[in-house]
């Protein structure tokens, strides 16, 4: 969409005559499907006939999300400092000169939460008129310009993490920021991300934008897995088709098993993380809703791996995960065959290839 709005801003700044028979052109090609390419061809006075190649996203959750931008900005410990927070709803502001900083960064922020979805305020770019808003005691995500910082610094807050964007640093933190996330999955998961260059290399297509933005979506992912996928074996009252015995339309009847689901984790690091994550509004959400898309795509490749050791605990690797998960990653891009790297995140896993942040003993 941001392709096609530069292209009509252009043509709208020679003539606006020129701005119909390109959208004309635009309206009567075939709506591409997920992670192809159609190519417009338009005339242009001057230039001749042009032709304009529209990629859609594989992914229709990462369509105006630029993951580039958020890691320009922040280090990965740092990033994950801010990941952890947010997964514990918490008040986050974040700072930085310019709009589209902010924007890019909030955008994004909140796509690595997926499957989950924030339940709270959520605000990219917070006008200075409305500042009194991050005195709330309520979760919020929002985005300040760094010209209001000394309003900011004025006002009465309750425990809120700052994050400078511009210079890659906290401006106000509450301390616990690095104990978040288990140590473990936090360890594979930055692993995983210092390495998503050559995972995205490993695809064997261009490292753009959203090759690479698929990639960041899909190590995220792998970490909720390990952190969640087994949660449907704790969802009584359910048909086949996945939803409630007791309701033919919705699924939010059916009952989870919290503690046998907390339980079944072998880390206790895991099992306290996931014991504050559960009380979470997207926790609840997330169990309640159970939408099909790609996580749920993922926890069955998952529970399946399961299934063929079923005397083993739920979790059982998540005491094993380490460097080599990196490896098993970018094994598996690496083996994926290129006409097919527009939508390997959504097909099944090959066999003797589990793709997850683990390393073998």
């Amino acid at each position: 969409m941001e392709k096609v709005l530069d292209e009509v801003e252009r043509r709208r700044a020679l003539s606006p005559a020129l701005v119909q028979p390109f959208m004309r052109a635009i309206m009567e090609a075939q709506y591409p499907a997920p992670g192809r390419t159609i190519s417009i061809k338009t005339f242009l006075p001057g230039s001749g006939t042009e032709v304009m190649e529209l990629c859609r996203p594989p992914d229709s959750r990462l369509e105006h999300v630029d993951f580039e931008c958020l890691f320009s900005c922040l280090g990965l410990r740092l990033l994950l400092r801010v990941f952890g927070s947010l997964l514990l709803e918490r008040r986050v502001i974040f700072t930085a000169d310019k709009l589209s900083t902010l924007s890019q960064c909030c955008h994004a922020v909140v796509a690595l939460l997926y499957p989950f979805v924030w339940q709270h305020t959520y605000i990219p770019v917070l006008p200075s008129a409305m500042l009194d808003i991050v005195c709330t005691p309520t979760p919020f995500i929002v985005g300040l310009l760094s010209a209001s910082l000394p309003q900011l610094s004025e006002l009465p807050l309750e425990e809120v993490l700052v994050v400078d964007l511009e210079n890659n640093r906290f401006l106000r933190q509450l301390d616990d920021e690095d104990s978040i996330l288990p140590f473990k999955l936090q360890s594979a998961l930055e692993n995983v991300l210092e390495r998503r260059r050559e995972l995205t290399a490993g695809l064997l297509v261009s490292p753009d934008s959203g090759h690479l933005s698929s990639v960041v979506s899909e190590c995220f992912v792998r970490f909720f897995v390990e952190l969640v996928g087994h949660y449907p074996l704790f969802i009584t009252g359910e048909r086949e088709d996945g939803y409630s015995s007791s309701s033919s339309s919705s699924p939010a009847s059916c009952s989870f098993q919290r503690d046998g689901f907390r339980k079944a984790i072998p880390s206790k690091t895991v099992r306290r993380f996931l014991e504050v994550f559960m009380e979470t509004q997207m926790f609840g959400c997330f169990v309640q809703e159970r939408e099909r898309g790609l996580f749920e795509v993922r926890v069955q490749e998952y529970l399946d791996s399961i299934r063929e050791n079923e005397h083993r605990r739920v979790n059982r690797f998540l005491l094993t995960l380490g460097k080599d998960g990196a490896d098993d990653l970018i094994a598996y891009f690496s083996q994926t065959d290129s006409s097919k790297t527009t939508s390997c995140f959504f097909s099944p896993l090959p066999p003797g290839n589990k793709m997850k942040f683990l390393s073998k003993k």
